[in-house]
């Protein structure tokens, strides 16, 4: 379910914090406990919940297959320095 065309006003606690609404979380599957993705845009900040894993791991193996035809070949330690999460925003989004 998506929840389309609304917005509430909420209130910034003392450390930043905010409570998102029960209607956004049960529509987007975000639990006590588990994590959201922030990330800043142009217009402000969005808040998400990761893709589920059976997503990721699609897009996982298309990526594969896509860089199999292109002949890189990752070398021990060639990603050692990367964030996943920017690796594949924008296929997951």
């Amino acid at each position: 379910m998506v929840i389309l065309m609304v917005s509430i006003r909420l209130k910034v606690g003392p450390k930043g914090q905010i409570v998102i609404p029960k209607v956004f979380r049960e529509a987007y599957g975000i639990k006590e406990g588990g994590e959201v993705i922030i990330e800043p845009t142009d217009k402000g900040l969005v808040i998400k919940a990761p893709a589920d894993v059976k997503t990721l791991m699609e897009k996982l193996k298309e990526r594969r297959k896509m860089m199999k035809g292109v002949g890189i070949q990752a070398k021990l330690g060639d990603l050692r320095n990367m964030d996943l999460e920017d690796e594949f925003d924008e296929d997951i989004s």
